[in-house]
């Protein structure tokens, strides 16, 4: 005969496999980044983003994205920032350095949180409220499907105009490969009825943010330029020809490009980046 206690103890074990334990309430005050879940926050040791000497060819965005993050971690009015154009020219790791080197100025004062545009972000604005420190909202290659309105509708009353507004001490930093965010097609603007309104909606997005900055394929000047300050960082000599000829052979010059060109270089001599 099957022991009564034993039947009860299995029942709770499934019961613990079907609903495991909700996550333990975050501690948002004891590391510089997370990446949200949806509903609860993972915690990130190190905001990985190289030196922001390293990143060149980019000298008036990085200068703009600095100063922004700046006030924001002093508690200062500081811009919800759209970061938008090439691919691989460094958006993303811009934003990661500059809070960085926020926080060696201003230590505790700021972290990075990323996030998903579709995923709780009314939750995480609701955790994030309470905080005695301040936030950056990464969303990362943001964009949206042909047809859905609901998000970009969603979006832009986070960011102003409506009563679920992002917190005072949060600002979100979005980063796309089109200004407009949602893709445009000839039909749109052929409408009979208001040519102008389909574009008009697309770009009323992109208008809620206070620091909007365009990123543009790279020189070949600033592509060398970037090699050469990873390359005399980190002790790689290098030979712009070579350098060139790899940029050739992917199709692109882009900070991304000349970073692999460097893992390249480091690569050749055995060391570890």
């Amino acid at each position: 005969m099957t022991d009564p206690s034993d039947l009860l103890g299995r029942i709770a074990d499934a019961l613990d496999r079907i609903a495991p334990p909700a996550a333990a309430p975050t501690d948002w005050h004891s590391h510089p980044a997370y990446v949200w879940m949806g509903n609860h926050a993972r915690a990130v040791a190190a905001i990985e983003a190289p030196p922001l000497d390293l990143i060149k060819g980019i000298d008036a965005q990085k200068a703009a994205v600095v100063a922004n993050v700046a006030r924001l971690a002093a508690g200062s009015a500081a811009h919800d920032m759209l970061l938008w154009g090439a691919r691989g020219m460094g958006k993303s790791a811009l934003l990661r350095a500059s809070v960085a080197a926020a926080a060696e100025v201003q230590p505790g004062r700021i972290a990075l949180v990323q996030a998903n545009a579709d995923e709780g972000l009314a939750t995480l604005f609701g955790a994030l409220r309470g905080a005695q420190r301040n936030f950056l909202v990464f969303i990362d290659d943001l964009g949206f499907d042909d047809g859905d309105s609901a998000g970009p509708r969603k979006l832009r009353s986070w960011l102003e105009g409506g009563v679920e507004a992002r917190p005072v001490n949060v600002r979100l930093a979005v980063t796309s490969n089109r200004r407009a965010i949602v893709e445009r097609h000839m039909r749109e603007q052929d409408d009979p009825i208001n040519p102008r309104d389909a574009v008009d909606d697309q770009l009323a997005l992109a208008d809620r943010f206070g620091l909007s900055l365009g990123f543009h394929n790279c020189s070949q000047d600033d592509y060398l330029a970037i090699i050469t300050g990873y390359a005399a960082h980190h002790g790689l000599p290098f030979d712009p020809a070579d350098a060139l000829e790899w940029s050739k052979r992917r199709g692109a010059r882009s900070g991304r490009v000349a970073w692999h060109y460097v893992t390249e270089l480091a690569g050749r001599v055995g060391r570890v980046l």
